[in-house]
């Protein structure tokens, strides 16, 4: 039963973003402490090391699986220690510092449907919760067992053994591929047939489609198919109630959809074992080009007009000058917009010209259109030697605008671990607001946080060593931006998940109040809980509670997601 997770010998980090030999050394660190100075102004004193995973206090197994269910199941330190945490900035801290007082007692590796059966029997037998799991690269408390001691045992169900595109339809253009798919080994197998699925969410090489189902993940993308809901075609389930598994077709009338209720559901009625999506061919004809604005509300404007064009850019991602310096997309002091355009069949020329027509009747400056195919660098390329810690945090700004802010945008959760050594904050939070709104959404939510990072980072509000935080588009509708936030500012050592939570409270308090959506891609799971609560229709949860005890009349499944179901005595 102690046998170690399934896979190669090469493991991901216990504690952070990526593989153990991807950690920087300490040269490298070193380097990135002196950019951040220079680039940031916050002061770096000294670069912390993590905590080894044989120092790790861990509390002992509560549960043993039976022998006769052989390596279903795992209490393996490492698995268990893997699967205690997301990757939210808290969740690396407190791998960082070596903080796992909640760990699962198991990690459940099924191979198929039936062996994810064999599971919920087990938990439903024992009495412990279960939670699934793809990637483990929640940002918001969706994988922890914060209701450890709540329940006799938890078990981690990674479901990353179900792997495989099991079906592939060429003629409807779609394929069924199990949950435990990450990005990476489902485009490898689509790709042998000349299809892709195209869905690339930052966390893109190590999340797995029934996470992106379960957390209704936003994609490559811009406009248009911007969520995996988008995508999706049939969703099949294993609930402790029974099979879940609705008919594949192109659209149906028929009442509620069922995989609408169980795309976002994170994990509370059922593991997702499974689903066909819709893929496409691969793009042949790509371009790409960025525009510079000198101001970030006049390119808002521009992608405004842009989205309600109709024209539907795959790649349509503005970010405010602070943004740009910090990805070297851009020159200092000015927004930038990254513009893409891709297709399997025609030339995307004309759509490009018109697209760059707006954005200069808003005072933009466009830059060269770089021109691309199947042979050019894709956006799901891995970030090779940059994920190594080879490259320091932020580069010269360069004439290849959308590759700077490409790389940036590949390596920033790599980074985020550096600077949790160095003792920096780096943490996000988005949400999505219609267009009449935003302006003063914006200044409100900049303002509120600004001040809250300030104060909560001991740090003054302006000038050097102050906290930053910008702004980036990474999804917009005819109707409204999707706006992405990042805070970066002095870490206050030893107290840095005290530091995030007060900031987190108070942006989430923010766009609350200023009528925004608390997540727009990132889900619910546990940290967004008190703003969810606040967002969602009292009679809507009340429905969604109903159906969570007729799908889990116990309990089991993810408890303190979403919503909080009665236990029965």
């Amino acid at each position: 039963m102690s046998s170690p997770a399934p896979g190669a010998t090469r493991r991901l980090k216990h504690w952070g973003w990526g593989y153990e030999d991807q950690q920087p050394d300490c040269a490298a660190l070193e380097g990135i402490g002196r950019a951040v100075s220079e680039r940031l102004g916050f002061e770096v004193s000294e670069i912390s090391e993590p905590v080894p995973l044989e120092a790790i206090e861990l509390p002992e197994s509560r549960l043993r699986a039976p022998d006769e269910l052989g390596d279903l199941f795992s209490d393996d330190r490492y698995d268990r220690v893997a699967h205690a945490l997301g990757k939210a900035y808290r969740d690396v801290v407190r791998g960082f510092r070596g903080d796992y007082d909640a760990a699962p007692d198991l990690v459940a590796h099924p191979r198929s449907a039936e062996e994810v059966e064999v599971v919920l029997d087990f938990c439903a037998e024992t009495g412990a919760a279960a939670i699934p799991f793809g990637g483990g690269t929640s940002v918001v408390g969706g994988v922890e067992p914060r209701m450890y001691g709540e329940y006799p045992g938890v078990v981690t169900i990674d479901l990353r053994r179900m792997d495989r595109v099991l079906e592939i339809d060429p003629i409807s253009q779609a394929a069924r591929i199990q949950a435990g798919a990450t990005g990476p080994r489902l485009e490898e197998q689509l790709r042998d047939h000349g299809l892709t699925l195209r869905h690339f969410p930052q966390s893109f090489e190590y999340s797995t489609l029934g996470g992106w189902i379960a957390t209704r993940a936003g994609g490559h993308f811009a406009t248009l198919y911007t969520h995996i809901d988008d995508l999706v075609e049939s969703v099949h389930a294993i609930t402790p109630s029974g099979e879940w598994e609705s008919r594949r077709l192109p659209g149906s009338g028929a009442g509620p959809s069922p995989d609408r209720m169980m795309i976002g559901s994170e994990g509370i009625l059922g593991v997702i074992t499974d689903a066909w999506v819709r893929v496409r061919e691969r793009p042949r004809f790509k371009l790409s080009a960025s525009v510079l604005f000198g101001d970030f509300a006049a390119g808002a404007e521009a992608v405004r007009e842009i989205s309600q064009s109709g024209l539907h850019p795959s790649n349509c991602r503005l970010l405010d000058a602070s943004e740009s310096e910090t990805s070297s997309a851009g020159p200092p002091g000015k927004a930038v917009l990254v513009l893409g355009f891709e297709s399997p069949h025609h030339p995307v020329d004309g759509a490009m010209g018109v697209v760059l027509d707006i954005a200069r009747g808003h005072g933009g400056e466009a830059g060269e259109v770089r021109g691309g195919g199947e042979s050019s660098r894709k956006v799901d390329s891995p970030p090779g030697k940059a994920a190594r810690g080879a490259a320091p945090p932020v580069s010269e700004p360069g004439s290849d605008s959308v590759g700077a802010w490409r790389h940036a945008f590949l390596f920033a959760p790599y980074l985020r671990d550096s600077l949790v050594a160095c003792g920096v904050l780096s943490e996000t939070f988005e949400t999505a607001i219609t267009w009449d709104r935003f302006g003063d959404f914006h200044a409100e939510v900049i303002d509120r946080v600004r001040r809250a990072a300030a104060e909560a980072s001991r740090a003054p509000a302006e000038g050097p060593g102050a906290p930053r935080v910008s702004c980036r588009f990474t999804h917009v509708y005819p109707d409204g931006p999707a706006p992405y936030y990042t805070v970066l500012a002095p870490a206050r050592r030893g107290d840095e998940m005290a530091q995030w939570d007060e900031i987190k409270a108070a942006a989430s308090d923010a766009v609350i109040d200023a009528g925004g959506t608390i997540t727009h891609h990132h889900a619910v799971g546990r940290d967004h809980r008190p703003w969810y609560d606040r967002q969602r229709p009292e009679p809507f949860a009340t429905a969604l509670r109903a159906a969570k005890a007729e799908l889990d009349p116990r309990a089991l499944l993810n408890p303190g997601v979403l919503v909080d179901p009665d236990r029965p005595s």
